[in-house]
């Protein structure tokens, strides 16, 4: 028999879901099996697994350790990976993740910001092999592979869950940095409609609603332009795969070193000239609103990461060069 008591990084989660974590190896037919039977119990009573779980709520499994060992393995990618932390408390992270790092897994054997993550905190100390079985920290909001910038993570699950509300809400506002192809010189709020091709990883984007798509806003202003190439603020109101990218696109504006949604021959240029790989995206700017505790400390806060290295060295450059 083992017995686990709910903690605050448990707690408001339904007792089945606990359960397919801390049971990973099991196929849920047996979950419900062991709740129909009362090999596996809830406060000393019968459960059904809907229940929504409590701080210090007691779980007791009637299961051989041996049965409990093979339906519970603990599987933990550690990392080499040094995070650039832009702010961190006891619920949540903000970091500055750099072009090239993947935001989550693609396949089984890549490395992410979320094993990153969890390697700092496992090798920090704030939490153990054994809580990975009830809890995972992850992050809120997702950034290309190519694109820099400021992403969220919940360190417990009270931080993972606000944080996704907020984003979801819309209340947390998010702005991005680019270098786009052409002259801006007005502010601009611009909609849409988008739909993800899965086979090939590309959105299209249309002005009229059509099939599968789903409506986009997005605006942006620039901050200087020099009749070649503008640097602009957007910021993402909705926030749809390659929104910025494709939406930009649209309006004859592509990204500079975006080859999926860019000008290759404009892109080609800045390659040649700065050994520009990827394209001049940055998650800029996060604006949070108004919070209640535990999130007090960012109640209401800015949060800001500076632009790569080469994104500034071209910004710089190119900002006193004539069209």
């Amino acid at each position: 028999m083992q017995e686990i008591i709910v903690t605050a990084n448990e707690a408001g989660q339904r007792f089945d879901k606990l359960l397919a974590k801390y049971l990973n190896e099991a196929p849920k037919s047996f979950l419900y099996k062991m709740l129909r039977k009362k090999n596996i119990v809830l406060n000393g009573k019968k459960a059904t697994g809907n229940e929504k779980l409590e701080v210090g709520d007691q779980i007791k499994l009637f299961l051989s350790d041996e049965t409990i060992e093979k339906f519970s393995k603990i599987k933990v990618q550690r990392t080499n990976q040094v995070l650039n932390f832009v702010y961190e408390d006891d619920n949540i992270l903000i970091i500055n993740k750099p072009v090239g790092m993947l935001s989550q897994k693609a396949e089984a054997k890549d490395e992410s910001l979320v094993e990153h993550i969890i390697t700092y905190l496992l090798e920090s100390g704030q939490m153990t092999e054994e809580e990975l079985r009830k809890f995972k920290p992850s992050i809120c909001n997702r950034l290309d592979r190519n694109t820099s910038g400021l992403v969220v993570a919940g360190k417990s699950l009270i931080g993972l869950q606000k944080m996704g509300e907020l984003f979801k809400a819309r209340s947390l506002k998010k702005y991005y940095r680019c270098l786009v192809a052409g002259e801006v010189r007005e502010r601009q709020y611009i909609k849409g409609f988008l739909r993800k091709d899965e086979k090939t990883n590309k959105v299209t984007v249309e002005e009229k609603a059509f099939e599968d798509s789903l409506p986009i806003e997005t605006e942006y202003k620039p901050l200087w332009t020099n009749g070649r190439c503008t640097l602009l603020e957007v910021h993402l109101i909705t926030g749809r795969t390659h929104q910025i990218r494709a939406h930009l696109a649209s309006q004859k504006h592509p990204i500079i070193g975006d080859y999926k949604y860019g000008n290759r021959k404009i892109n080609d240029v800045y390659k040649s000239k700065y050994k520009l790989e990827s394209q001049l995206l940055h998650a800029y700017r996060l604006e949070l609103p108004e919070l209640a505790q535990p999130f007090e400390n960012i109640s209401k806060k800015q949060f800001v990461a500076p632009l790569p290295e080469l994104f500034a060295k071209i910004v710089k450059e190119e900002k006193y060069i004539e069209g």
